[in-house]
């Protein structure tokens, strides 16, 4: 992942992208008694203030990544990633993929997560997901600078079902030209902490 790019930089490449995005938003149903979701900025509840330094994450990116560990083949995959909010001080995050061949198509269905982004008083990042595989994992981070974001495992929890899963961290981080970039490091397998995953999304809502 190339290095972030500046607060301005990045408003300006957001505000060229809106002219496609600023019009999508989540499903809404329209009977629902109490505040829904929104990853559009420009609708539904305002932001908290404790959210503010996530500012830039909230919306749905999609876009290709790419996985190698000492224990699998390496494999290119396709990703899906929601950020959004309630007006209350945490962002709901969702992610679900799928595997690519080397002509982009769709071979099945892979990895989903979903959890919540909980910023602190005090610029600290307290981060739960829960994963399809059996996996649960804390996570504790702060910004890096006004446009990444870095987290690492505090506690990493499986079924018995689950494989071997011993810790993680994430630099997530908006590149140069407005995409949203990540790079995840993993400890899993009997093998120390080594790069795993990456990808490179593209905002289409908010």
């Amino acid at each position: 992942m190339t290095g972030p790019t500046s607060g301005n930089e990045a408003i300006e490449a957001a505000a060229a992208r809106a002219e496609h995005t600023a019009g999508r938003n989540l499903p809404r149903f329209a009977d629902l008694p109490v505040e829904e979701d929104t990853a559009n900025l420009r609708e539904g509840a305002d932001l908290h203030d404790r959210c503010l330094a996530l500012l830039p994450l909230i919306g749905v990116w999609r876009g290709t990544g790419e996985a190698d560990y000492p224990t699998i083949e390496r494999y290119r995959y396709g990703q899906q990633i929601v950020f959004s909010h309630d007006g209350r001080p945490f962002l709901h995050y969702e992610s679900r993929s799928w595997l690519l061949d080397e002509d982009d198509k769709v071979i099945r269905q892979a990895a989903r997560e979903t959890g919540w982004w909980r910023p602190q008083e005090d610029d600290t990042i307290e981060v739960l997901l829960a994963h399809n595989t059996g996996i649960v994992e804390i996570y504790y981070g702060k910004p890096r600078n006004q446009t990444s974001w870095e987290i690492g495992t505090d506690i990493v929890m499986r079924t018995s079902s689950a494989k071997e899963v011993n810790g993680a961290t994430r630099l997530y981080g908006i590149m140069p030209g407005g995409d949203l970039g990540y790079v995840e490091e993993r400890a899993m397998a009997g093998q120390e902490l080594q790069p795993h995953i990456s990808a490179q999304l593209t905002r289409v809502v908010g």
